[in-house]
């Protein structure tokens, strides 16, 4: 089997869609390296920093002088040409993205939908950009072959926005980067202690510093319940977080918050690792990748009731309501001071993530390309 990608985001995203897109180029030419694979990109990056099966991956730039100066366009449609002239049986996009015309030539297409979001919450996304992609989704729903979407909640979803065909829409969850599986030396963790400054003891949080990840919940609640212990926030830089510090200031828990931006995904885990409690208060996620991590270095979880957080986190995590200030300071408080709840909680969650484990996501991918071929 020849399969293309539109790998873009794998080359030149380093947030969940760049992690989603090199972790299953990864799976899948490491599982099924019978397979050809060819990876799309638009803008040549002469640092690849992820690895790649160069005895059965490919990477396809734009040939054409026009498309070199405008990869955005080769990337919508002009890439049609050159994958049809390999042969390829299978295009999937990776990032809920499909080249416009596709549909029209005989290469069977397989669309990976994240969330709608952009739905959900159209007051948080540039105008444009959200009308664009609307057509993009729309598209996805009436002329992709498949759909593979990472979550139940994300199926529903793209069902009730887009009116995608139910038996179009396979679920196949998502699984994290290796390194969260690996055994994490204690020199690492004292190397990343020391570059950090960690304390001994931290809550924990993930995630681009926006609205929709709840931070102010988080906030609140540890000044309401009186909870000493250091937070870390890891996270990119934005507009918003001047509102999160205005906060901070308010509350006077300065001396407590600790950010750390540009924090590279090798030393992610050991700073999982070294936490007490993992929270994640997200409103609203396609998945929630983040969980996965946490539990799968061993630290137990806060994370939000009902959506997709169930489906991501099973019966391993403690829920609460996203914006119930009180609920979220008593669940601190039970994890900080109950070490039997912790350990079961450890212990079920490393349990729980084989879930999501390479071997069944490889082969649920690949039960969805053999059904359209």
């Amino acid at each position: 089997m020849r399969v293309a990608f539109d790998a873009k985001r794998a080359f030149h995203n380093h947030r969940g869609l760049g992690n989603y897109s090199r972790n299953m180029i990864r799976i899948l030419s490491e599982s099924y390296s019978e397979n050809e694979y060819f990876l799309l990109n638009p803008k040549v990056k002469k640092n690849i920093d992820f690895p790649i099966n160069r005895n059965n991956t490919k990477i396809l730039y734009p040939k054409n002088i026009f498309y070199k100066m405008f990869p955005a366009l080769w990337r919508s449609y002009g890439c049609i040409s050159d994958i049809n002239a390999l042969n390829i049986n299978i295009f999937h996009g990776l990032s809920q993205e499909l080249p416009l015309g596709i549909h029209r030539t005989k290469i069977k297409t397989v669309a990976t939908v994240h969330d709608t979001i952009f739905m959900r919450y159209p007051e948080q996304y540039d105008k444009v950009y959200r009308n664009i992609f609307i057509k993009k989704n729309k598209y996805i729903a009436k002329n992709a072959d498949k759909i593979i979407a990472i979550s139940e909640t994300t199926k529903q979803d793209f069902i009730h926005f887009f009116n995608a065909e139910p038996d179009k829409i396979d679920v196949v969850y998502q699984g994290c980067n290796n390194l969260f599986h690996e055994k994490i030396s204690r020199e690492k963790l004292a190397e990343v202690r020391v570059k950090f400054r960690l304390p001994d003891n931290y809550l924990l949080a993930v995630g681009a510093i926006e609205p929709r990840k709840n931070m102010e919940t988080i906030l609140k609640s540890i000044k309401q319940g009186n909870i000493a212990l250091p937070f870390v926030i890891v996270g990119k830089e934005t507009n918003y977080l001047r509102v999160i510090k205005q906060l901070i200031m308010e509350l006077g828990i300065e001396q407590q918050i600790i950010f750390l931006h540009n924090v590279s995904i090798e030393d992610l885990p050991a700073i999982y690792k070294m936490s007490d409690i993992f929270i994640y208060l997200s409103m609203f996620e396609g998945f929630g990748i983040p969980i996965v991590e946490a539990l799968s270095v061993g630290v137990p979880v806060i994370t939000t009731r009902g959506g997709v957080f169930k489906e991501t986190g099973g019966n391993t995590c403690l829920y609460v309501d996203y914006d119930n200030i009180d609920e979220m300071a008593a669940g601190l408080e039970l994890l900080l001071s109950d070490q039997n709840l912790r350990k079961q909680m450890i212990d079920d969650g490393l349990k729980h993530v084989q879930l999501f484990s390479d071997e069944n996501i490889a082969k649920n991918i690949l039960k969805t390309y053999h059904s359209i071929i």
